[in-house]
């Protein structure tokens, strides 16, 4: 079987929720439209409003730290610039990020959520055209389905590949070879992108995005198996082009 595109996901705020897409633009030197456009600074954030360049993800509040965050589910309204947050222990909420009133109502909604023992919620913010991700390039996140079925056998039982947050799912793949693809190109539906590093995992993926509970040791897994914390890899978008759910994956270069 030929490897495919199996699920495109975008998440609007970071560590504030996710949907799920079935087709996106990918443009050169850019992350998935909308893709972490913004992030919840907490207040022990550097980071500078009046000069918003991509700072560390240490610097937002984060399902690392605050797992119940991971429950979230978003929806966009690209039309109207507005995020439909849900959690099921809360009330769903819908907000203009870039609208500072409701930026207040965002952060007074999760604070419900936040660990009290952490650097609280502040304020939303915006970088700019290019997604807050956890790398100082633009990037487009991709795991390998055969690689988290390697997992689950690994930790013997089923969990939601949502765990690692990514932005493309590639299914039809030999486990792993993703970690091959590193300093490669692939092609995805009309779009190309260079493969440029593992990612290295963090402690939200041990909890449910179900329940926003964690209950898993996914790090462990991957420790005790492969021998690091790697799942997945990062990749920057090369050559403008529509992506499709099923669309083949290939490497081209």
């Amino acid at each position: 079987m030929s490897a495919y595109l199996a699920e495109i996901w975008r998440h609007p705020i970071k560590s504030c929720g996710r949907e799920t897409l079935t087709r996106v633009l990918l443009t050169e030197n850019r992350t998935l439209p909308w893709d972490r456009r913004w992030a919840i600074a907490h207040e022990a954030s550097h980071f500078d409003p009046a000069n918003p360049e991509w700072v560390p993800c240490a610097n937002f509040a984060r399902a690392a730290k605050a797992p119940a965050m991971q429950a979230i589910t978003a929806r966009c309204n690209l039309a109207y610039g507005t995020v439909t947050l849900s959690h099921p222990d809360l009330q769903d909420l819908t907000i203009d990020p870039d609208n500072p009133d409701d930026g207040a109502t965002l952060i007074q909604w999760i604070m419900p959520i936040s660990p009290g023992n952490r650097a609280l919620p502040a304020h939303v913010v915006r970088n700019g055209l290019r997604g807050m991700t956890d790398t100082d390039f633009p990037s487009i996140s991709i795991v390998n389905l055969e690689s988290h079925r390697q997992v689950e056998d690994r930790i013997g039982r089923i969990i939601s590949p949502q765990r690692w947050r990514a932005n493309l799912i590639v299914d039809g793949l030999a486990p792993w070879a993703e970690r091959d693809w590193v300093g490669k190109r692939i092609r995805i539906g009309l779009a190309e992108l260079e493969v440029r590093e593992n990612i290295t995992r963090c402690l939200a993926t041990s909890t449910s995005v179900s329940t926003g509970k964690r209950d898993t040791d996914t790090l462990g897994a991957l420790e005790a198996g492969w021998g690091h914390q790697q799942f997945g890899v990062y990749a920057v978008v090369t050559k403008t082009g529509d992506i499709n759910q099923a669309d083949r994956v290939e490497v081209v270069g």
